[in-house]
């Protein structure tokens, strides 16, 4: 049975969908079957990983008309990982799912019908805290948080840490934090070393030890609808989501990959 982590931060430009994408398919190249969701309407994991999201089926049809997601579910280029594409149509899917029964538990109730065929299931959601983001905690075994390494890294997130105290006590009470993510982190800039302490500081062992550094291959591969392991696997990009797929899977023992071998190293400035 998958385990389902919920990629959230009601902060827009934060990384959520390019973490979304290329944790997925490096958890994919790793050999973990993997699925990616896309809550957000603005359908930029779909697109990303190669989709238009005018031209095909979506996460819509699931939460409004009850459509099993397996007639909807596509494969990508890069191996064991799909996605269950999003449209702007969900923009709309919030108003018609307010007064249909049980509204929080809809997508839930989708993913159960395919989480055993999944070893990850990644939902992208958008930067709010709508209906459709609190479907997606509600069906999450767990929350993934990025946060930017700039200014107002902090600013949000009492209120994200709030709402998931909410939906732990009304709806989901076994929700998890899996963790925060420090994004886009630049080596040149003193605020951002600053960021990275405060971060730690506030939250410990919260934080993932991974950084992901600020690397415009990221943009090209999405840019091109593929995964940065697929598209550049010699990029930082690519070498930072790996050692993070990898830190994610150890901290889930399901790999006995020891401490001295977590992290490829870079040899070289890319």
């Amino acid at each position: 049975m998958g385990k389902i982590i919920a990629i959230a931060n009601q902060k827009g430009g934060v990384g959520k969908t390019t973490t979304c994408i290329n944790l997925g398919g490096c958890l994919g190249v790793l050999e973990y079957k993997t699925l990616i969701v896309d809550a957000d309407p603005q359908a930029n994991s779909t697109s990303g990983t190669g989709f238009d999201p005018k031209s095909v089926r979506n996460i819509y049809d699931c939460l409004v008309n009850g459509v099993n997601p397996k007639d909807i579910i596509l494969s990508t280029q890069s191996p064991n990982l799909d996605v269950l594409p999003s449209h702007i149509d969900l923009v709309g899917a919030e108003l018609e799912m307010i007064n249909l029964p049980q509204r929080e538990y809809l997508l839930k109730q989708a993913l159960e019908k395919v989480k055993d065929d999944y070893d990850f299931i990644l939902i992208d959601c958008s930067p709010s805290l709508g209906l459709i983001t609190v479907n997606s905690l509600v069906a999450a075994d767990s929350v993934m948080i990025p946060v930017q390494c700039e200014y107002f890294a902090l600013e949000g997130l009492t209120k994200l840490l709030n709402t998931l105290k909410i939906v732990q006590g009304r709806l989901n009470p076994s929700l998890e934090i899996e963790g925060m993510l420090l994004t886009m982190y630049d080596t040149r800039l003193r605020l951002a070393n600053q960021v990275v302490e405060e971060v730690k500081t506030h939250f410990q062992e919260l934080v993932f030890d991974t950084v992901i550094h600020r690397n415009t291959t990221l943009s090209e591969a999405s840019s091109h609808g593929n995964t940065i392991v697929m598209y550049d696997a010699g990029s930082k990009g690519s070498i930072n989501y790996l050692n993070f797929a990898r830190e994610l899977l150890q901290k889930n023992n399901l790999t006995k990959i020891g401490n001295d071998e977590k992290n490829i190293q870079i040899d070289h400035e890319l």
